[in-house]
C-alpha cells in the first residue's frame, strides 16, 4: 500500500486524472491526501468534486480557502461568485447539495500518528502546539458539518483578528482560526498574520517570515504537508530543517500537479493547463 498526497488541484480534473494514472493509484490498497482548493480557476471543479467522492474512504482531504468559498457561494445568501470564479458548474450540477454536503463535512486538518504526518492546507501558526491545532481544526468542522454552517460561513471573510490569543471567543476565533489553516503565508516575527503578501519569500518580504520559519514555532518537529503557496520553493535542505512538505505547484497557471509519496518521498508531476494566471 502506498500514500500519496497530492497538491491544489484547483479544478484541474484532465491533470488529476494523468497524475493517477502515472502513479498508478489504486483505491483498493492505496491511499490518497489531497490539500484542499479542489476547485475554483481551472475548468473542472464538478469533474473533480464527482471523481474524488466517488473514491470514497480511499480519500483524505482537508479544506482550503476555495472550497469554503465555494460552500459559502451556495449557502449564504450575500456571498456570490467573484469575477474571476469558475464555480457555476457546480452550483448548476443537479448533485450540487450532494457534493457540497460532502464538501463541508471533510476537516482543515488531518494527521496520522502512524505515518508521523499532518496535514493542513496553509499551514499551523507557530503559537499552537499540534495537539492544540487538532483541537483548533476540529471547532471549525462542527461549526461546518452542523447547524450553525450559514452563520459561520457568512463571518468567515475578513483579515481580523491576526494575532493569536487564547481567550478569542465566537466568530473572532473561528475567523482567525480558519485564516491559519486556509490563508496564512506569512507572519511578522512577533507572530501576527499578513494575508496579503502572497509570493516567494524575498527582499520585499524580509520584514515577514513564512509561518514554518517563525522562531519559537510550537509544532516545530512534527512534519507537515501543505499546499496552498504556489510561489513557494523550498530546498530538500530546507525541507527537512522545518519539517515540512509544500506541494502547490501551481497547476492552474502553467505549473505542474504534484503528487508526492509518503512512504519513498517521490515527486511525480503532470504539467498544467495554465488556465489562470493569478495566485491565491
Amino acid at each position: 500500500m502506498s500514500t500519496y498526497v497530492i497538491g491544489d488541484i484547483q479544478g484541474c480534473d484532465q491533470e488529476l486524472q494523468a497524475l493517477l494514472q502515472q502513479i498508478a493509484f489504486d483505491p483498493a490498497h492505496d491511499r490518497l491526501w489531497l490539500t484542499g482548493d479542489l476547485v475554483n480557476r481551472g475548468p473542472e471543479s464538478l469533474a473533480v468534486l464527482r471523481r474524488l467522492k466517488q473514491l470514497g474512504s480511499a480519500v483524505s482531504i482537508v479544506l482550503g480557502n476555495h472550497d469554503l468559498h465555494l460552500l459559502a457561494c451556495r449557502m449564504v445568501k450575500a456571498v456570490k461568485p467573484r469575477k474571476r470564479d469558475t464555480l457555476d458548474d457546480v452550483l448548476a450540477a443537479p448533485d450540487c447539495d450532494e457534493l457540497l454536503d460532502w464538501l463541508r463535512c471533510q476537516p482543515l486538518l488531518h494527521h496520522d500518528q502512524a505515518l508521523g504526518l499532518t496535514m493542513v492546507h496553509a499551514g499551523l501558526a507557530p503559537q499552537w502546539t499540534l495537539e492544540e491545532a487538532l483541537g483548533y481544526a476540529a471547532e471549525i468542522h462542527v461549526l461546518l458539518s452542523g447547524e450553525n454552517c450559514r452563520e459561520f460561513l457568512a463571518a468567515m471573510y475578513g483579515d481580523q483578528p491576526a494575532r493569536w490569543r487564547n481567550s478569542l471567543t465566537g466568530l473572532e476565533r473561528a475567523r482567525l482560526i480558519t485564516n491559519c489553516l486556509t490563508r496564512m503565508r506569512f507572519l511578522t516575527p512577533d507572530g501576527e498574520l499578513n494575508l496579503r503578501a502572497k509570493g516567494a519569500p524575498s527582499p520585499e518580504t524580509r520584514d515577514l517570515l513564512p509561518w514554518f520559519a517563525v522562531p519559537g514555532r510550537k509544532n516545530a518537529g512534527h512534519r507537515v504537508v501543505f499546499g496552498h503557496w504556489s510561489t513557494l520553493r523550498l530546498s530538500a535542505d530546507e525541507e527537512r530543517r522545518y519539517g515540512v512538505i509544500p506541494l502547490d505547484t501551481g497547476a492552474v497557471w502553467g505549473g505542474e500537479l504534484t503528487a508526492w509519496c509518503v512512504e519513498t518521498g517521490h515527486r511525480v508531476q503532470v504539467q498544467g493547463s495554465g488556465t489562470s494566471d493569478t495566485a491565491d
